[in-house]
């Protein structure tokens, strides 16, 4: 059976496009668990609803209290949710009829291959639209200039490629999360440094969702292959600081959550990298050569090599 966890705060504009994409899936093989963060709206009546009349189907839930964002709303329920397979969702998308299907035909040959004791993971390219479902660009992939092969654990502590809401991971990967990081900088982030270090990861090159950008999303598309990506990312100082800092205090979390199930050489790759802004420069530089953690597309390189 398959799980799909969908995390909704203030939805009421687009969740029942979402549930109804869901009940339309042509797998429908699974139970829809959705947690609500205690919308002001009228999210929640209208889950209530769909529950009534799907009553086998989807599992509503309201939060005593605000999680805080997405990230930790999804979190919350990762930790709760075991079953055979799991799949997340965002309350904005729209799912397209064979997600469940495709993406369930992929699992069942990684286990086949590798063994369902294996942590296995399983993601999709998306098709990023506007509010109207207008197609803004086919590949959320080719937009964000992303490598999907890069899957290893120095690939995944200095760049997230994973889009949570196209992703289905295995009964022995959501095993490994038992516990709320002390630090994470997105629960789709904080998934794939699991899955990278102890699982295998394989992606699907067919969009699955379309990815609905609006004014209130929490994270959105952008085209890094344009100019103005390109130059606005360079001269972004503060913000670029910021976000490498977020990496080593994840990067830290991680390392202290899992030290015990991390190889010798994982642990001594999570402390290097740690430690990087307590040396000057051309250390810092050197350090990320060697331990291999470069982001992907040269803006981001030269914007790593810059400000690290």
């Amino acid at each position: 059976m398959i799980s799909i966890l969908l995390a909704s705060y203030n939805g009421e504009k687009y969740i029942a496009e979402q549930i109804d994409s869901l009940l339309s899936q042509s797998c429908q093989d699974f139970k829809l668990y959705i947690y609500d963060d205690c919308s002001t709206d009228n999210t929640y009546s209208l889950i209530t609803e769909y529950a009534v009349n799907h009553p086998d189907k989807i599992i509503p839930a309201r939060n005593q209290a605000n999680s805080g964002g997405a990230g930790q709303n999804f979190i919350n329920m990762m930790i709760a949710h075991n079953d055979d397979y799991i799949m997340l969702c965002d309350h904005d998308d729209i799912w397209l009829p064979g997600k469940v299907e495709i993406t369930l035909a992929k699992m069942k040959d990684m286990e086949h291959k590798f063994g369902v004791s294996t942590p296995i993971l399983v993601h999709t390219d998306l098709r990023v639209v506007n509010e109207k479902l207008q197609t803004i660009s086919p590949s959320f992939k080719a937009a964000m200039n992303a490598d999907f092969k890069k899957t290893k654990l120095q690939n995944q502590i200095i760049q997230n490629t994973l889009t949570g809401c196209t992703v289905m991971y295995n009964r022995a990967l959501s095993e490994l999360i038992t516990e709320t990081p002390r630090y994470m900088i997105m629960h789709d982030w904080w998934l794939m440094l699991v899955a990278s270090a102890f699982g295998v990861i394989t992606d699907i090159e067919v969009q699955t969702v379309l990815y609905r950008q609006h004014s209130a999303n929490e994270i959105g598309a952008k085209d890094v292959r344009t100019l103005r990506y390109k130059v606005n990312k360079l001269l972004s100082y503060t913000e670029i600081r910021r976000a490498l800092n977020e990496t080593y205090e994840q990067a830290q979390s991680f390392l202290d959550a899992y030290k015990n199930k991390l190889t010798r050489e994982q642990i001594e790759l999570l402390h290097a990298y740690c430690d990087i802004p307590n040396h000057v420069k051309l250390v810092r530089w050197l350090t990320i050569c060697r331990l291999g953690v470069l982001k992907n597309g040269l803006a981001r390189k030269l914007a790593n090599f810059i400000f690290i």
